[in-house]
């Protein structure tokens, strides 16, 4: 099939985004799992503690608006100018010692959450430039393979990290991590082309450009589709974890640990052989066999079999990824330099933000309903929709739209 991943490590470009990316990575996954230890600690509400995730994840809400930025300057400075920024805003938490200091802790957190929602549509148009087309399904899938491992390892480290020494070192370890990131993107080079020259449009009317994009295209719109119906159905099954372990496999919660173990191997190999398989599969049918296989894996969830239930989450693992890489690759092939921070920034919001509403209507399912009508519910309407948009694909026009740059903005002389 073509792996190219040793490719991937020898380029420089390469090397040198995924180094920032794991380390920055690997400092805000310890940071999320010690700040709800930390909020819990000093406040004793699980409420507050809660809310830690939802901070980060509120900005996600704002990516249109957000990512507009990454397209009015030079992506690799923004990045450097970003994750500095990021490092001085975590130093903030190193002065949280008691309950009435705890929102200096969510204010940075919230914080960190428009960095990372920037930093995001940032990277996605840095790597359109600065890493070769035939690398970027490889690549991606790569940077996905990192993150997951990150987020296996470093929370259990920032636990650790929390428990020996407190808060304000894992707070600190991040703001560091932050650092070395600024430090591996100052590195990179590249020739970025030159931010367009903004007409006299409102910010708004610019902001509305990617999303217009992203609705006209004829690929990436079912793509990012797909790939939101996937974390949606993701979020309203994993709801239902607990009580499958509880009624159905009579097992403790802390077997979860096996499943969750289980779905993370599957992605580290789903993201190592994502851009081999991109090169075998047709475009727009990848994303849809990644959901199909989702799909299957949330109803073997829904036996009282150990080991089919086993093989299910290896095989959610396994799919997870693929809508998300095949998505992620095709916005940076398919859209113009000048407008893909919007459009990149917009497609993560419609594949990401739906999560949290997702969680919230399956912790209601799972109040009400047998868990078995909630994982049967999800993995038929995956299968239903991955259906559907493979049998729009086949007869779907393939080329982008015919107007691609905004009208009001020219490149630089």
């Amino acid at each position: 099939m073509g792996w190219n991943t040793p490719k991937v490590l020898r380029d420089r470009n390469a090397g040198l985004y995924l180094g920032g990316v794991v380390v920055s990575g690997f400092g805000d996954s310890a940071m999320s799992l010690a700040a709800g230890i930390w909020v819990k600690t000093l406040t004793g509400s699980s409420g507050l503690a809660a809310l830690v995730g939802f901070c980060v994840w509120l900005p996600t809400f704002a990516g249109p608006v957000i990512g507009a930025v990454a397209d009015r300057v030079r992506r690799r400075p923004l990045l450097v100018a970003t994750n500095l920024a990021l490092a001085a805003v975590m130093t903030a938490p190193l002065l949280v010692r008691s309950r009435e200091q705890v929102w200096l802790l969510f204010a940075a957190l919230t914080l960190v959450g428009v960095g990372v929602v920037l930093t995001d549509a940032a990277e996605t148009a840095l790597v359109a430039a600065a890493v070769p087309d035939e690398l970027r399904g490889d690549f991606n899938g790569l940077v996905l393979t990192s993150n997951e491992s990150m987020k296996l390892l470093a929370p259990l480290a920032g636990a650790g990290l929390f428990t020996a020494f407190g808060g304000p070192t894992v707070a600190l370890l991040d703001a560091v991590t932050f650092v070395l990131a600024a430090a591996a993107f100052r590195l990179i080079r590249v020739q970025e082309d030159p931010p367009a020259v903004r007409g006299r449009r409102a910010w708004t009317a610019g902001t509305a450009e990617g999303a217009r994009y992203l609705r006209r295209h004829p690929v990436l719109r079912p793509m990012v589709a797909v790939s939101g119906t996937t974390m949606f159905l993701a979020g309203v099954s994993s709801t239902a974890t607990y009580a499958m372990l509880d009624s159905g496999l009579h097992r403790s919660p802390a077997f979860a640990g096996v499943l969750i173990s289980l779905q993370g191997l599957g992605s580290v190999v789903s993201g190592l052989a994502a851009g081999a398989l991109m090169r075998r599969i047709p475009e727009r049918v990848f994303p849809a066999a990644g959901l199909a296989l989702f799909a299957l894996g949330v109803l073997a969830r829904a036996t009282s079999w150990l080991p089919v239930v086993l093989g299910g989450s290896l095989l959610i693992g396994l799919a997870l990824p693929c809508p998300l890489i095949a998505a992620l690759t095709a916005v940076q092939r398919h859209t113009p330099s000048a407008l893909l921070g919007r459009v990149a920034a917009t497609a993560n919001t419609l594949m990401y933000a739906p999560t949290g509403l997702a969680l919230l209507l399956g912790t209601g399912m799972v109040e009400w309903l047998d868990h078995r009508v909630q994982l049967v519910a999800a993995g038929t309407c995956g299968l239903a929709v991955a259906s559907v948009s493979v049998a729009r694909g086949r007869g779907a026009r393939t080329a982008a739209p015919a107007r691609t740059e905004p009208l009001s903005e020219t490149p630089e002389s």
